[in-house]
Order: C-alpha cells, then structure tokens, then sequence
C-alpha cells in the first residue's frame, strides 16, 4: 500500500487503553472493489448494521471536514451507494488465503 503517511488510519487512543476493544472490520478499496477482513465479533448480526450506520454518519462528517461538503448531502449519498447495492446485482463472496488467492 501507497498512501501518505497523513492518510494512514491510526488506532485511537481510547481504542489502544481498551482491553475490552475487538476489531470487527478492515475495508481497503483495491482493484477496483471493495476488500475486506471482517470478523463476526457479535452474537446478533443486527448490531453490525447498527456499527455501519453509524460508520456511515461519521464518513459523512469525514466527507465535510475534508471535502467541505455538506454533512446531511454526504450521508445521503452515502445510503444512496448502500442502497444501490443492495438493489443491484447480488454480490458474490470471495475468500482468499493468506497469498491472495481466492478459494
């Protein structure tokens, strides 16, 4: 990966002081598609949703402090791309091994 040190993702710090914290997602955009490592961390599926809307409402606050957009537009066009998705074409999951292989 490429990316100037000053758009690298840190963990935070009430994160790292965390004993409890699990990381449940890594997104990567490669290729052309979105690339994930997910990790299921939650009994009930529905929280994960809960997590990606709020993910979502942050994106669009990031959206407005570094693009200057508006932060209520963003979200929108977020859910947009959401719901496109969704009502797109059904996506195919495709796991790879450590070499990048997919399986």
């Amino acid at each position: 990966m490429s990316e100037a040190e000053e758009y690298q993702l840190k963990t935070p710090a009430s994160v790292a002081a965390d004993a409890e914290a699990v990381e449940i997602i890594r997104i990567w955009w490669s290729k052309g598609e979105p690339v994930m490592s997910v990790k299921p961390a939650f009994n009930d599926p529905r929280r994960f949703g809960q997590v990606l809307a709020t993910a979502a409402q942050h994106m669009a606050h990031a959206y407005q402090v570094r693009h200057g957009q508006d932060e209520k537009q963003a979200y929108n066009k977020i859910l947009a791309g959401i719901s496109d998705v969704l009502n797109g074409p059904a996506l195919k999951t495709v796991v790879e091994d450590e070499t990048g292989s997919a399986q």
